[in-house]
């Protein structure tokens, strides 16, 4: 999510807002098994996507106050192992 927090810094340039970034990446993000077991299309397929992406973009827009300092995973805590656990 940090990641493409970072994209959207770049919105001036690239138009790629937390809005948008949500409607490209919500339907790998929060893959729905429901749209695929049952082929949903056109309005029901448009409204489930259309969730994920409002979920997606909420997240981007919050990533601080639901993430706050935590290392992403692979990376270190200061004074940590490398593994993105406390040493």
């Amino acid at each position: 999510m940090r990641h493409l927090l970072h994209m959207a810094s770049y919105s001036s340039q690239t138009n790629m807002h937390a809005r948008n970034l949500a409607i490209v990446w919500a339907p790998n993000l929060l893959r729905s098994k429901d749209i695929e077991a049952t082929g949903f299309n056109g309005t029901a397929a448009f409204m489930e996507v259309r969730v994920q992406s409002i979920v997606v973009e909420f997240i981007l827009t919050h990533v601080e106050q639901l993430f706050g300092d935590a290392p992403l995973h692979g990376t270190s805590w200061p004074g940590g192992d490398g593994e993105g656990v406390p040493g």
